[in-house]
């Protein structure tokens, strides 16, 4: 273990965890060691660089806290999260296909009725969301639970408010014994992400701009069934193409058709895949 060189350490380190009793965490971690040396050596880091990189991450978990997950940001707008997402969703055809989970999902949600007004306040033209959630095969599920969320008409979530008294704009709901829903809420507005910190400082540093398409997020649960985590886009926004967060999928967008009386509606069918379905 003495006199290492650049070209000896990364077999020194990776021997140093050839003890790991976890054989899943010992292979992460060899990977992980072998592959962050190559970058390293790839790129020619230097000192300054690297310490560069470690007040980046620094900076990055500072920015973190109950409301706020800079870390998730960071994962999404490197493609790593989408990545990870297409990797463990290898869903039959007819399903509904995933996408990121994002930074601003609460567990502690408010529970609705079918038909209520998730909004609960929040600021936008007000929209009708109706759909049926399906099984692979069609037969509708019933008493699904529907955890929705999403901005309002100024581009923010609930958690980015210091001060307000309730949560808007999410919600959680169940399917009806028909496996229909539907609530009141508002028409998605395309929006940026938080740019105020790190990841903030890295897209403007590669010219890169930080705006997501205008999507309404789900993540559906039914007994029996594989969880659900998504987004329903709306179609023609101009941020279809390049949103920042590589969540685009072309059978998640929909219309928000305008009715008559200035208001929105938006159908979305949703179909699981059972669990005894998953190879």
């Amino acid at each position: 273990m003495r006199n290492l060189n650049q070209h000896t350490i990364t077999q020194a380190v990776i021997e140093r965890f050839s003890n790991t009793p976890d054989p899943r965490l010992k292979e992460i971690l060899n990977s992980l060691v072998k592959h962050l040396h190559d970058f390293a050596r790839d790129v020619k880091l230097t000192e300054e660089e690297w310490l560069n990189g470690i007040n980046y991450l620094t900076a990055t978990g500072q920015m973190c806290d109950a409301k706020r997950q800079e870390f998730i940001l960071l994962s999404d707008c490197l493609g790593l999260s989408m990545l990870t997402v297409a990797m463990n969703n290898d869903k039959p055809q007819g399903c509904t296909e995933p996408t990121v989970f994002g930074p601003f999902f609460l567990e502690e949600a408010p529970q609705f009725n079918l038909g209520d007004d998730v909004a609960n306040g929040a600021i936008g033209k007000p929209c009708f969301v109706k759909g049926n959630i399906k099984s692979l095969d069609g037969t509708p599920i019933p008493n699904a639970l529907i955890n929705v969320w999403q901005a309002d008409a100024d581009g923010n979530y609930d958690v980015q408010y210091a001060h307000l008294a309730h949560p808007q704009a999410r919600g959680i709901l169940h399917s009806d014994a028909q496996g229909k829903y539907y609530f009141k809420t508002i028409l998605a507005e395309a929006y940026p992400i938080p740019s105020d910190g790190p990841v903030g400082q890295m897209l403007r540093a590669t010219k890169n701009h930080p705006w997501r398409p205008a999507h309404l997020h789900f993540m559906v649960e039914a007994p029996g069934h594989e969880r659900l985590i998504t987004h329903v886009f709306r179609d023609h926004d101009q941020y279809l193409d390049s949103d920042v967060v590589f969540g685009v999928r072309s059978t998640l967008i929909a219309d928000w058709t305008e009715q008559d009386d200035g208001t929105y509606l938006l159908e979305y069918d949703f179909v699981l895949n059972p669990t005894a379905a998953k190879a």
